[in-house]
């Protein structure tokens, strides 16, 4: 039996308030420690909403729908899991 770390995914709630933290300025590191997530799952998710344009802190752009759309296209790419037997 393989151990597994413990994980979650973020929520559109949770999207909705990088949003506006990092609209406000506020360092990832800082975001992760409010959000309890490493700060790989924070850039990931930054890179997974990023829309290609500047935001007024001069940084790349960040939108909460984008991300969670992407999310989801994502989601049906990889379609569903199937049961392996153990051996």
């Amino acid at each position: 039996m393989r151990p597994t770390g413990k994980y979650r995914y973020l929520t559109f709630e949770d999207r909705k308030k990088i949003e506006a933290w990092y609209l406000n300025g506020d360092r990832p590191a800082e975001m992760c420690v409010r959000l309890s997530c490493h700060l790989t799952t924070l850039y990931k998710e930054l890179q997974r909403g990023a829309t290609g344009t500047l935001d007024r802190n001069q940084r790349e752009g960040y939108s909460a729908e984008l991300a969670e759309r992407r999310l989801h296209e994502n989601f049906k790419r990889r379609g569903k899991k199937r049961a392996t037997a153990e051996t």
